[in-house]
């Protein structure tokens, strides 16, 4: 298990709920609302663009990161990163970067991600992530409304999207290119050469003027409602985020592994959570990599390379790796195997929970045997796809499926599951070292406090907390009242503080009878089931809930293989194949479980094509564009309720 034996105590358990104690406040028997002590004292002066100099004075030849060359990791110490930052943050200057000047970063997650956020604050100025995948339409929209004067764009692919997008502005930003054209230096390296004459002094006395109030970034959010809303965070939201959370989880990550602790980034930089735990790990000097892709064939070779000791992911790669493992017994001709170590992974989880946090008796005899001999057939193997060194792993971005964490924590993976938003400078809450509690999102990060509204909205407080949207007052006045953040999510907290999100407020769906339907945990736990790719359950104003749901390609390949069918099966064929409608069934009966009858999925359509980033569908952190799925699908959610 990934848990060892030595700390499995309540005595152990109650030290570190100690170090941030908690104040639950209570209305009757309803918890109202839970405050976390704060583990670290709020900065007062300083900056987050500090890390990489104080990381090079105080241990210049620790390993801060390692970057892929060729088929090896190359370790860059933080005196070597430092310089880098130097270098860049003096071209910056000599480009005419202003102090609290914006610079938009466009780009994959990567190594110069890295060092041009940095270079960027040591120079003074705020970075506008915008996501590699953004359209020309969305480029613009931010460059416009943030007022960026220059662009650092990855590739020249990204360059070609964002060029109507420039030539629409009123201030042309001035862009470089990350992977340079032909006959052409990269951006690094160009910024390094015209920054010579920028005294290193001009960056110390930019950065030193820099402190907890000043503006660090300027997030946009995913906009599935209307255009996307700049965060404005400062250096003060992204310590209390990276210092409280890394000082809450490292000492057990250390402790419990008796290994180094490192990991390998691969969600997008544009998003809060990758930013914020990559700033955490330089400040503990955590060893980290950077992988480009989250595509689970493009990021297990990565993982068996790099072989880290936790990871960062959202829900759909546990799906995936999941998946890929039933796949492969199926190939083998062992997939009743699988399903049996599936079943028994989810009872021992269970059992061994029950003991480790001393509520059930644990695992008997014949289900501790049965863990064994599939720990051998199956569990290993997943671990070995994760490189074989990963104990834990933390899940953001929606709700994890009970079933799968328990799966993952039978198979030696403690899945940490959080929950935030960019206006918390990513999580808000997590599960607490030696705490699980499948199907919670865990209890306040310390410095914050939750509290439930009368309407069962989340609100949250604390140093994470942004203090506005960038140039709309009127959004910011609807979600921030006394310091406290409306979230439009819906919750419950319980007696120990921990925190169920249960939807969307403004996603609650109410049928013609009256009844309130929460679509996000239906779909969390129909997308988690073979061959379904994503889904969008309808019913608003309707007799009942129906579902669009996608078709997996890699999984219909698979689905098609296993049963020796022919490879250009067409989808109509497959929209009406009894042993497909039977399989989706099942995903939607695994839905329905979570549900009273009344809310449950009553009728499913097979619709064409996917939901993707790219169609518009969905968006950068792969939340559904309701909207736009209504439309482009009108007529499949009409011929469900047809009759």
């Amino acid at each position: 298990m990934g848990v060892r034996k030595d700390l499995r105590t309540a005595k152990r358990r109650g030290d570190l709920a100690a170090r941030s104690p908690l104040t639950v406040i209570k209305d009757g028997d309803v918890v109202r609302e839970v405050r976390a002590e704060p583990l670290v004292t709020p900065a007062t002066t300083g900056s987050t663009a500090d890390i990489p100099f104080a990381n090079a004075a105080e241990a210049p030849d620790a390993v801060v990161m390692r970057r892929k060359s060729g088929a090896t990791w190359q370790p860059v110490t933080a005196a070597a990163f430092a310089r880098e930052v130097t270098e860049a943050a003096k071209g910056l200057i000599a480009a005419g970067l202003e102090p609290g000047g914006r610079v938009a970063l466009m780009s994959r997650t990567r190594y110069e991600w890295c060092v041009l956020d940095f270079a960027i604050w040591a120079a003074g100025g705020q970075t506008v992530p915008i996501y590699a995948t953004s359209s020309t339409d969305q480029i613009e929209w931010i460059l416009r409304d943030s007022g960026a004067l220059l662009l650092l764009a990855e590739t020249a692919e990204n360059a070609v999207t964002a060029e109507p997008a420039l030539a629409a502005l009123p201030h042309r930003p001035h862009v470089w290119q990350i992977d340079a054209p032909p006959g052409e230096k990269p951006a690094t390296a160009q910024l390094a050469e015209i920054g010579r004459e920028v005294a290193d002094e001009e960056v110390t006395k930019r950065r030193t003027s820099l402190g907890p109030d000043s503006v660090a970034t300027l997030c946009y959010t995913s906009g599935t409602t209307g255009k996307p809303k700049g965060c404005v965070l400062t250096h003060g939201n992204l310590h209390a985020e990276a210092a409280n959370t890394v000082e809450l989880l490292h000492p057990l990550f250390k402790e419990v592994t008796g290994q180094t602790a490192s990991t390998l980034l691969f969600l997008p930089l544009a998003h809060i959570l990758g930013r914020t735990i990559q700033i955490a790990c330089l400040k503990a000097r955590i060893e980290f990599g950077h992988c480009p892709s989250v595509k689970p064939d493009e990021l297990r070779p990565e993982l068996r390379s790099y072989r880290p000791t936790f990871i960062v992911g959202v829900p759909y790669l546990f799906e995936k790796i999941h998946d890929t493992g039933r796949e492969t017994a199926e190939k083998m001709g062992r997939g009743a195997s699988f399903e049996r170590a599936d079943r028994i992974a989810v009872r021992f989880g269970e059992a061994y929970l029950g003991k480790f946090l001393e509520t059930g008796r644990g695992p008997g005899l014949g289900l501790y045997l049965a863990w064994g001999l599939y720990d051998l057939l199956v569990y290993r193997r997943i671990r070995k796809e994760l490189g074989g060194r990963l104990h834990y792993a933390i899940s953001g971005g929606s709700p994890l499926d009970r079933r799968l964490n328990l799966f993952f924590y039978a198979a030696g993976i403690v899945i940490y599951e959080g929950y935030g938003l960019t206006e918390t400078t990513a999580a808000a809450t997590i599960i607490p070292p030696l705490g699980p509690r499948p199907g919670t999102v865990g209890r306040p990060v310390p410095g914050t406090a939750v509290r439930i509204a009368e309407d069962g909205e989340v609100l949250l407080k604390g140093g994470i907390v942004f203090g506005s949207y960038w140039n709309n007052p009127a959004a910011t006045d609807e979600v921030l009242s006394d310091g406290w953040f409306a979230t439009g999510d819906l919750g419950r907290l319980d007696a120990d503080g921990y925190l169920t999100i249960v939807g969307r407020k403004k996603d609650i769906l109410i049928t013609s009878g009256g009844k309130n339907i929460s679509p996000a945990p239906l779909e969390d736990r129909l997308r988690s089931r073979p061959p379904v790719a994503q889904c969008m359950v309808v019913g608003d104003g309707r007799r009942y809930a129906a579902a669009l749901v996608t078709l997996d390609p890699e999984a219909v390949t698979h689905w098609l293989s296993v049963r020796k069918r022919p490879s250009d099966t067409t989808f109509a064929e497959l929209r009406d194949d009894p042993e497909m409608i039977a399989d989706v069934q099942k995903a939607v009966d695994h839905a329905n479980e979570s549900v009273s009858v009344a809310e449950s999925i009553r009728r499913f359509r097979i619709v064409a094509g996917e939901f993707t980033e790219e169609n518009g569908l969905l968006t950068p952190s792969l939340k559904i564009k309701r909207r736009a799925v209504a439309a482009a699908y009108g007529d499949d959610i009409e011929a469900l309720y047809a009759g």
